[in-house]
């Protein structure tokens, strides 16, 4: 099935164009940001208030080095509040790279004769997941290109491939997507096979450079993308994730646009985004694109601060895009969920780790290589709890279902104790024993912790059943 949104009508006013990119620049022109009104902003966030584009701009245009430590400290202080410090993990899996645009930041796109096109069948996607599963996954976002051969049905076919392998004591008990938009018919097939979230990322808010960087194919339609997750809430995908490509354009109109599509989900379904993704771009085969806005350490350090501060309840996902220091580094000031291990090469996860990139065969570059089993083991040292918990998805807390439950920090209280099942069920059965006596004495310790706030006794009973071969235990 090919979709054309040259041949879409929108008819709900919900669903038309929402970003203005005059109102933009001058609330960024004309918003100053002296030290009272910055430590207003950062008070307003830690009440849990989203921010404004107003109040996002004082946080954007602070320039004194004092108060910028000030916004990275309130991010870090937010993240505690809200999240602990629960990470969740996940991998990316490529189920196909066959495209018709021609992205110019993308190692898929259609001019790139070089590239090895590649489309998983369904034994190689089994191959792939039970390889995922061997390492300790419970959760993936599936990736596919923009072609036609991956029609909602394709992709609502894979899920249920995924979904239906069991292998020892694991499954993937979550897929989350990252796909082409589609029409409202389109997501009801895919949301009938039991996705998570739906990931679509508008890569840059301004439309010239959008323009620029899409010269051909169907994403070369600017509203068709960014009305895409509205007509996937209208299919009933109450769950969806939104991202920019930092590096297109410059952050901070970026940063924006991104809070500005936050405000949009607020205020027509009642529910923010789920996911929020910022990537920096990276190498890519063959890549030749200008680098006038790339995004310094120091810069990107802010502007995820920045974010955490405008977004309280969403979750912020940070890839292995970023190499391992940054990433140790951010987890402090806001992100809730990276992956671990990845393998961006189709079929790569079941040929094992590699020690060097196939650019040929691969989306981008990817500049953290650590495994899961190496991320575990650090991620528990620091005193993080790894969460594979998927039991918001599956108990029906998501969309405004979940608003309610995070709002009011409820979250925590579900999120900690689910984490640590989930974090018991990777020791027992997949852990070395160094990473597995670490843990075990980090989970004593933060069931201490918890005690008065979640039944501590009964966690204790469901970590002993754990500990007997009991899975999938959840509050």
């Amino acid at each position: 099935m090919i979709y054309h949104p040259e041949k879409y009508r929108i008819e709900d006013k919900r669903m038309t164009p929402f970003i203005d990119p005059d109102e933009i620049l001058q609330i960024l022109r004309n918003t100053k940001a002296d030290r009272s009104r910055v430590r207003d902003v950062i008070s307003a966030s830690l009440d849990k208030k989203r921010l404004s584009l107003e109040e996002t701009a004082v946080l954007i245009n602070t320039k004194d080095p004092d108060l910028v430590e000030e916004i990275k400290e309130g991010a870090r202080t937010l993240k505690e509040k809200v999240y602990g410090e629960r990470i969740v993990l996940f991998a990316p899996l490529y189920v196909g790279d066959l495209c018709t645009n021609n992205c110019q930041y993308c190692g898929f796109r259609a001019s790139n004769k070089e590239m090895q096109r590649i489309t998983l069948s369904a034994k190689e996607l089994e191959k792939e997941t039970r390889a995922l599963v061997d390492q300790g996954h419970k959760r993936l976002i599936l990736v596919y290109g923009e072609h036609p051969r991956y029609s909602p049905e394709f992709i609502a076919s894979t899920v249920e491939t995924v979904y239906g392998l069991k292998h020892g004591n694991g499954e993937i008990r979550r897929v989350n997507i990252n796909a082409a938009p589609f029409d409202i018919q389109g997501f009801r097939v895919i949301k009938d096979s039991g996705i998570g979230t739906f990931q679509i990322f508008q890569e840059t808010y301004h439309q010239p450079t959008y323009k620029q960087v899409h010269p051909s194919g169907v994403k070369r339609n600017y509203d068709w993308r960014l009305t895409a997750l509205d007509r996937a809430q209208e299919a009933g995908i109450d769950d969806v994730g939104i991202g920019a490509l930092f590096g297109l354009y410059d952050w901070r109109f970026e940063v924006m646009g991104l809070v500005r599509h936050v405000n949009h989900f607020e205020a027509v379904y009642n529910v923010g985004p789920h996911t929020i993704s910022f990537p920096r771009l990276q190498n890519a085969h063959s890549l030749n694109i200008p680098k006038d806005h790339m995004v310094s350490d120091e810069e990107f350090t802010r502007l995820v601060s920045i974010l955490r501060l405008a977004v309280p309840y969403t979750g912020m996902i940070l890839t292995a895009r970023e190499p391992a220091h940054i990433r140790d580094e951010i987890l402090r000031f806001g992100v809730s969920q990276i992956d671990g291990g990845t393998n961006l090469e189709l079929g790569g996860y079941s040929e094992g780790l590699q020690e060097t990139q196939d650019l040929s065969r691969e989306q981008f570059q990817i500049n953290d290589s650590r495994s899961l089993a190496d991320i575990m083991d650090e991620l528990i040292r620091a005193e993080y709890i790894p969460s594979f918990c998927t039991a918001c998805y599956r108990l029906g807390r998501t969309g405004e279902h979940f608003m309610e439950f995070s709002v009011p920090g409820f979250i925590k209280r579900y999120c900690s104790p689910n984490a640590l099942l989930t974090m018991a069920e990777y020791l027992e059965d997949y852990a070395g024993e160094d990473t597995k006596k670490a843990g075990y004495e980090l989970i004593e310790k933060k069931v201490n912790e918890l005690s008065g706030s979640v039944p501590v006794d009964k966690l204790r009973e469901k970590l002993r059943l754990i500990s007997q071969g009991k899975r999938d235990l959840y509050f």
